[in-house]
């Protein structure tokens, strides 16, 4: 499918963008250029390859899940603006 010049400036005035005319022809020549290498996929037979999620083999790399101490409200609570107890205190958002 061949993409030119006017192709690219209706599908421009559709979408409400405005072009100029060096962009017109740069646009028509990269869509042209994808559109090929579109056919050129469309060609490859795939039919004995397996999906994957990733060419590279890869593992992720996990800790063990140990419960440990949580940080004292004290602590956690030093920085705080303002409190109420062990709560933050934040601005009222919903009318």
């Amino acid at each position: 499918m061949a993409i030119d010049k006017q192709t690219v400036k209706y599908i421009a005035h559709l979408a409400r963008i405005e072009l100029e005319p060096s962009e017109l022809e740069k646009l028509s020549l990269q869509l042209q250029d994808i559109l090929g290498f579109i056919d050129k996929l469309k060609k490859i037979e795939v039919k004995d390859i397996s999906p994957t999620s990733h060419i590279l083999a890869i593992s992720n790399v996990l800790r063990e899940d140990k419960p440990k101490e949580s940080l004292p409200i004290d602590k956690a609570m030093e920085n705080a603006p303002q409190r109420q107890g062990n709560f933050f205190v934040v601005p009222k958002v919903i009318e």
